[in-house]
């Protein structure tokens, strides 16, 4: 088998409202996903055994998780290699773990049932990447509803040496109380869908592009504030937190602007499309 690459792109949250927490630990929450040009790279090849190295990341890695799914479900593709080139910070809000995890799944399109509920098991953040493409997502992750192309926009990042842990953000959250009720997250994904599904920018609605994890974050990581005083210096249209963080991101009108930022910002700033999926 010739080696063949897949790409696993990260996932941007424009907004994340944060609802109840569930009996099982997990959180309602709505949030518009869209995915990014930056993606990791996966080198798939027939191999004697499974077999999944991705050397950035220590201990239990969700690539391999999918895979064993895969298997526990009866699929009776070829043994792999799968080779993981990480270029989406980890512990980043980026996504990036389960971006991975979400390009494996996608190995048995047509040959296994329910891939959305594998990935689901795997992560909130998995069964939209299965189809990285802009959606609004409810739910604890596992209702999707797909949004018209948005107008164009860019990207630029702003991530840390150090991550943060999903489950230390929400611990904090919790802790500070952060939590909406449900019908006030039922009318927040209304609005969202109201504007979001028809092809406009993001920065048509900057009012809406909230993220309720962000003070928990800053509570963890206070340069979280300094570095996002930078990227709004730097001329973004809108700045904010994408998911757990602690990754800021500054939207752009154009591609000549957000390259013009990002050389203001240092070499950690990275440029992006958004919307590019597969």
């Amino acid at each position: 088998m010739t080696p063949t690459e897949y790409r696993a792109p990260a996932k941007l949250n424009l907004c994340l409202y944060l609802g109840p927490r569930r009996d099982d630990g997990l959180h309602e929450l709505a949030s518009i996903f869209e995915p990014l040009s930056l993606a990791d790279r996966l080198t798939v090849t027939e191999a004697e055994r499974d077999e999944v190295i991705c050397p950035m990341v220590a201990g239990l890695n969700l690539a391999s998780e999918a895979m064993r799914l895969l298997r526990s479900e009866g699929w009776q593709g070829p043994p792999l290699r799968i080779e993981i080139d990480k270029r989406i910070p980890v512990q980043a809000g980026l996504g990036g773990g389960s971006a991975d995890a979400a390009a494996v799944l996608r190995l048995a399109v047509g040959e296994v049932d329910d891939l959305a509920g594998l990935a689901i098991l795997l992560g909130a953040d998995v069964p939209s990447q299965i189809d990285p493409v802009p959606c609004l997502v409810e739910g604890v992750g596992q209702k999707l509803t797909t949004l018209t192309t948005p107008a164009e926009h860019w990207i630029v990042l702003l991530p840390f040496q150090e991550g943060l842990s999903t489950k230390s953000v929400f611990d904090e959250a919790d802790r500070l109380g952060l939590g909406r009720s449900q019908e006030e997250l039922d009318e927040m994904s209304g609005r969202l869908w109201a504007v979001a599904s028809g092809g406009v920018s993001p920065l048509a609605y900057p009012g809406l592009l909230v993220n309720d994890l962000e003070p928990a974050a800053i509570t963890l990581k206070p340069e979280i504030g300094i570095r996002k005083q930078q990227l709004q210096d730097a001329g973004a249209g809108f700045t904010g937190m994408t998911g757990t963080g602690p990754t800021l991101f500054g939207i752009f009108p154009d591609q000549a602007s957000a390259v013009k930022a990002a050389g203001s910002l240092g070499d950690g700033a990275i440029v992006c499309e958004a919307g590019s999926g597969l």
